[in-house]
């Protein structure tokens, strides 16, 4: 093989090489969810902020989300699209019940709840 064609020999694979090494990976689809939005809202009516929230299902006793509502009381939250009850508790550092609110979800939709806090 002459000096010429292994050059254009180099040349070709350094540049499928790149083209391989450069494609993006394939695109995975997305699994359907659905979007529990809760607002917290605190004794005197204002949005709640920094309030820790713990969500699990109706029906299990350990909460498999958490998160804290932001400056406008409000907190969302990806879950498995169907049909499933969630609960949603409050986590206060006060003794006693924890204000909590059920929700119900049907399929891949949106469900906004209120969540009033009482001390």
């Amino acid at each position: 093989m002459t000096t010429s064609r292994r050059a254009v020999l180099a040349a070709l694979v350094l540049l499928l090489a790149a083209g391989l090494l450069s494609a993006a990976p394939p695109k995975q689809e997305e699994k359907p969810y659905a979007l529990i939005f809760c607002t917290v809202w605190a004794p005197d009516g204002r949005p709640a902020w920094g309030v820790k929230l713990k969500v699990r299902r109706a029906g299990q006793k350990k909460a498999k989300w958490e998160g804290v509502s932001d400056r406008r009381g409000e907190f969302a939250l990806r879950v498995p699209a169907g049909a499933a009850d969630y609960v949603i508790t409050a986590d206060l550092d006060t003794k006693g019940p924890q204000p909590e609110a059920k929700v119900h979800v049907e399929n891949d939709e949106r469900v906004d709840v209120s969540l009033h806090l009482t001390e």
